[in-house]
């Protein structure tokens, strides 16, 4: 189960947003109809999209995978 505050990954690209599979978030809130909004910002604390995502779509960061970094490009 997927709570607040959970480190999650994204399972999917969201082109639209600027995010791609592997990025990692912060749940900030769930919804009573199962989604979550969920943060993802840069190592500067700039935050890079709020999303409303559907758990298929996220899963909590486990304690045998690796963060990974890479270069944000801005979306219009």
């Amino acid at each position: 189960m997927i709570r607040e505050l959970d480190v999650v990954v994204l399972n999917t690209d969201l082109p639209e947003h600027g995010l791609r599979r592997g990025d990692v978030g912060a749940v900030v809130h769930c919804y009573k109809n199962g989604e979550m909004e969920v943060e993802f910002v840069t190592y500067g604390g700039d935050t890079v999209a709020l999303v409303p995502l559907k758990p298929e779509q996220i899963h909590v960061a486990g304690n045998r995978e690796m963060m990974h970094s890479r270069q944000w490009e801005k979306t219009a």
